[in-house]
């Protein structure tokens, strides 16, 4: 008897759980999503043997990366004197100490290629770190963010571009390992919450036959609605499932329901 009430139990319990998905799915739709793990880069399959032409643009990279620590490393060491927020300070010490490892990779691939590095920043880099050195507290923070958030999102672009055309393989080991030091620190400066993002450069408009030809229905969804879709595809397909999956237990426990039995034998004896 026992097992009996278990049994019956079970397809409750289950129902009433998929019904709970059901509701929250339809009320809240970021809830079919699962943030994705972030993969790094297998860089262990990509040669550095210095094979392959080195174009002037893949020259031009190369510097720029060591342009890029001569000025934030110093500028991250400013942060831990010159900024009142913890959280700031972290940010400085942790790009500083990241701009560390990326020069000694640079340095590397420049040697490989016999490519000639600066040993000073430029000079719009020197008139930042001087803007920094004459603030303190709240308007260093401020000036600290927004000068390096830019800074990433300028070379952001060009180390795709670098990765995807050079003919040399040390180039193209640097610039992968140089997009996944860019990616840490534009989060890491976005962490601080101060990014002036209206300032910002926007990107350049889509070709517009090429957006006609390539537009699908969730696209044309998202834009009449401002940019994001009435109803997702995976949403909607959780909607389905679990609804299958609904109607199906009710129908099996309304046709298990003893009553329901009785009522349907009742019916026959009357034909």
């Amino acid at each position: 008897m026992l097992a009996v009430v278990r049994s019956s139990a079970a397809p409750r319990r289950l129902t009433a759980l998929m019904i709970a998905a059901l509701a929250l799915v339809l009320f809240d739709p970021r809830a079919a999503y699962a943030e994705p793990g972030v993969p790094n880069p297998p860089n262990n399959l990509l040669t550095d043997t210095g094979e392959g032409n080195v174009a002037e643009a893949d020259i031009d990279f190369v510097i720029k990366v060591k342009l890029a620590g001569l000025w934030e490393i110093p500028a991250g060491e400013m942060a831990q004197t010159r900024s009142n927020s913890n959280r700031i300070k972290k940010i400085g010490e942790d790009i500083a100490a990241q701009h560390g490892s990326l020069d000694a990779l640079v340095e590397a691939a420049a040697k490989k290629l016999d490519v000639d590095l600066p040993d000073k920043p430029n000079k719009d880099q020197q008139g930042w770190l001087d803007e920094m050195e004459a603030a303190k507290g709240e308007e260093f923070d401020q000036i600290y963010v927004d000068r390096l958030r830019a800074a990433h999102g300028k070379i952001f672009p060009a180390i795709a571009t670098i990765r995807t055309s050079t003919r040399n393989d040390t180039v193209r080991k640097l610039a992968q390992r140089t997009n996944q030091f860019v990616m840490t620190h534009l989060t890491l400066l976005e962490s601080s919450g101060i990014v002036d993002f209206e300032s910002l450069p926007t990107a350049p408009p889509p070709n517009a036959a090429a957006t006609t030809k390539a537009a699908s229905p969730v696209l044309q969804s998202a834009d009449a609605n401002g940019g994001t879709p009435s109803v997702s595809l995976p949403v909607v397909g959780v909607v389905v499932v679990v609804g299958v999956g609904v109607a199906f237990l009710l129908s099996r426990k309304l046709m298990q329901d003893p009553r329901r039995r009785r009522r349907s034998r009742n019916r026959s004896y009357q034909y």
